[in-house]
């Protein structure tokens, strides 16, 4: 069996039994392939038992931290390593356009240009791990067919070393990451290390080393000037945090960008309080060597809103950025976060109009826009095939970031662009991707012409995967709320029938909490001889409880069509309830009306009592005697009783989220609904209906479904 320690290094004890393995097998075997195939950075992975996860065992070329949200992973995770693991092949990613398009996650963290492959460590019976090893971005797109034998045949001999170590009961544990110290010693050979330091104190501009971890390894004389920090205070620290005006996240991306792409960066800082430095960082497998003069041009091409004396603005600074995450997760649906990415992500980033795009059916949807002079130059896509020859449904197809510094570069790759002039002159396209899919685009525009730099880019490409995961809950949120609504429409009686002696008007409110969907049901059946009004709320607020009132409301209209007396009716419907199976109840409140005759009669079960309105104005609560909720006793009876329904009387029927309140009592609450219904007894059903049910539908939450039935007699 092989074993991985909980720890990182080899020296840590072991609760597995057996002598571990006794020299470095994975650093040994991780630093003989980068060698092989000119990798600059790698790690190896084992599966812990036979578990579907592998942790990092080693890692070799970069800082262990680059890699620390993925130190351990899942078999199912969504990223190379792996993938190569669970389906057992070779893992190939040619660069950074198609990290972004196929493993976004990696993409946002680490937006740089690198080519990176992934492979299992297996025999032909057993997975111990896998492996992955990156590139710098000069690596050409394909990987070669003598670096794809290299790399597989690397990983057969370390899965067979696995194989031999667990058959001999020793463990193989995380062992340290290996330093790579070629570069200092083919210096040491060709340059004695005095003679060096002279030269170096000779030149007129600053030079600092740094290790991979950004630790200052040597700094000059000039380096230390221009910093205006002792060498001995930045020896072995973070050049980042030896140096004050220098401890902003855009310096250290840009070191990052250099040890991860091994491509010559540069940026320029400045030093208070109008000191302009330019840094260029040159970076190899060992550290990155850093060249510090004063940029003396800067003043002229820097912007006039950075005044001297002042540090650069950042983007969006971290507390943006958390405050933005933050906003992004309490949106609920699509407008929120059209509206929110407007308020306020829009203006964070300096863009002056936006779009957001979708997909439907293969066609493009604009789902929301804001800061267009002209709405037709969005809304004119809306509809057009995912297909089509621009740059949104490029970017949603394919899931990669498209910048467009002018309009003459937009309208140089898409000519159909000159046709839809709108008034701006950059643009951002960032895929919207979340769970590994792309479920839209975010365009940003701007209104001037502007360089998209790296950090820019990144950070861009950073609030795009916030906005993605917030728009993917807004999509199912809305869907959700579609398909409530469409399902309690479809139970609901879409209109109430005509009835000689009755003038009738219905309300329902959904709750705000949950779906948006329950049991609260109300009918009016045109029956002969007589006609019959129900009103009932079952329990629960979801589908299950939609699905129920549905049967038990069609149920009630079919016992009724039969001619069924209201008491008979009642215990009908609770047998149904209760052969079911159902473990939810449900009140009811049944009534056989007879206008000619001037009366009705009610059988009720567990409901809120009904409230009669007199043409004296009078209200009379018919707290009268009924039978217990349906679905609880399959034995009950229920009694009924004759009211009164003589021509203007008024009959409101309703379901308990009218009336309760926390902290109110019901009886109270009940009263204080018949004192309404008395005041506005007189106004026609319509206007009494909104005004009984006014102060619900105006509050901003509402815990539970309100249902109302109002019926009123006339001669």
């Amino acid at each position: 069996m092989v074993a991985v320690s909980d720890g990182r290094r080899s020296g840590q004890p072991s609760a597995v039994a057996g002598e571990p393995v006794g020299r470095p097998l994975l650093s040994m075997a991780l630093t003989g392939m980068m060698d092989a195939v000119g990798a600059h950075s790698g790690a190896v992975y084992l599966r812990r038992d036979d578990e579907p996860v592998l942790e990092m065992a080693v890692m070799a070329g970069l800082p262990r931290s680059f890699a620390a949200p993925w130190e351990r992973v899942g078999l199912t995770a969504p990223i190379p390593v792996a993938r190569a693991a669970r389906e057992r092949r070779l893992v190939w990613v040619g660069g950074e356009e198609e990290m972004a398009r196929h493993y976004p996650r990696i993409a946002v963290v680490l937006p740089y240009p690198f080519a990176l492959a992934a492979l299992p460590v297996a025999t032909g019976t057993r997975l111990y791990g896998a492996v992955f090893v990156t590139w710098p971005g000069s690596h050409p797109p394909d990987l070669s067919a003598w670096e794809r034998r290299h790399l597989e045949a690397d990983c057969e001999r370390l899965a067979l070393s696995l194989e031999r170590a667990a058959a001999e009961n020793r463990p193989v544990r995380a062992e340290a990451d290996p330093l790579d110290t070629r570069s200092h010693r083919a210096g040491a050979d060709t340059l004695g290390t005095v003679e060096a330091a002279r030269m170096v104190a000779r030149l007129p501009y600053g030079l600092c080393s740094l290790d991979p971890e950004g630790r200052v390894g040597f700094a000059n004389a000039a380096a230390a000037d221009l910093l205006g920090v002792p060498v001995g205070d930045l020896l072995g620290g973070q050049l980042w945090a030896s140096v004050p005006w220098l401890n902003d996240p855009l310096y250290e991306e840009r070191y990052r960008a250099a040890l991860i792409s091994q491509a010559v960066t540069s940026f320029v800082a400045l030093r208070p309080p109008a000191d302009w430095l330019s840094f260029r960082l040159y970076p190899s497998t060992s550290g990155i060597s850093v060249r510090v003069t004063r940029a003396r041009s800067v003043s002229t091409t820097r912007s006039a809103a950075d005044e001297p004396g002042e540090a650069p603005n950042r983007l969006v600074s971290m507390s943006q950025a958390l405050s933005l995450a933050g906003a992004l997760t309490e949106t609920v649906s699509v407008r929120d976060v059209v509206r929110l990415v407007a308020e306020e992500i829009a203006p964070a980033v300096g863009s002056r109009a936006l779009a957001l795009l979708g997909a439907h059916a293969g066609r493009l949807r604009v789902l929301g826009h804001h800061g267009y002079a002209d709405p037709h130059v969005v809304e004119r896509f809306d509809g057009m095939p995912l297909t089509a020859p621009i740059p949104g449904a490029h970017t949603l197809t394919h899931g990669v970031p498209a910048f467009f510094d002018s309009r003459q570069q937009l309208e140089h790759l898409y000519p159909a662009r000159h046709s839809t002039p709108d008034g701006h002159a950059a643009w951002a396209f960032l895929p919207l991707i979340a769970s590994g899919r792309p479920v839209g685009a975010c365009v940003l525009a701007y209104a001037e012409p502007r360089t998209f730099a790296t950090h820019e880019r990144a950070v861009l490409t950073s609030l795009a995967g916030l906005i993605a995961q917030a728009l993917d809950r807004a999509l199912l949120y809305d869907a959700k709320h579609r398909l409530a609504h469409g399902l309690q429409a479809a139970l609901l009686p879409h209109s109430l029938p005509t009835l000689p002696g009755i003038e009738a008007t219905a309300r329902y409110l959904p709750a705000t909490r949950g779906m948006e969907i329950g049991g609260d049901f109300y009918d009016l059946i045109a029956a002969r001889p007589l006609p019959a009004a129900v009103i009932g709320d079952v329990q629960g607020h979801n589908v299950t409880a939609a699905g129920l009132m549905g049967q038990i409301r069609t149920a009630v209209r079919a016992y009724t069509t039969v001619g069924q007396e209201p008491a008979e009716v009642m215990r009908s419907t609770n047998r149904l309830l209760i052969d079911l199976g159902s473990e939810l109840f449900a009140s009811c409140l049944y009534l056989r009306l007879d206008p000619a005759r001037g009366r009705a009669v009610m059988a009720r079960a567990g409901h809120p009592p009904p409230l009669l309105r007199r043409p004296d104005g009078q209200v009379r609560v018919l707290d009268l005697a009924g039978g217990p909720l349906l679905g609880i006793d399959g034995r009950a009876a229920y009694t009924t009783t004759e009211v009164e329904l003589t021509p203007g009387c008024v009959l409101a029927l309703y379901t308990d989220g009218l009336i309760e309140t926390p902290g109110v009592d019901i009886e109270d609450a009940v009263t204080e609904l018949g004192r309404r219904l008395a005041a506005a007894g007189d106004l026609p059903p319509e206007r009494l209906a909104d005004d009984l049910v006014g102060r619900v539908a105006a509050a901003e939450e509402r815990i539970d479904d309100v249902a109302l039935l109002l019926i009123r007699a006339h001669a």
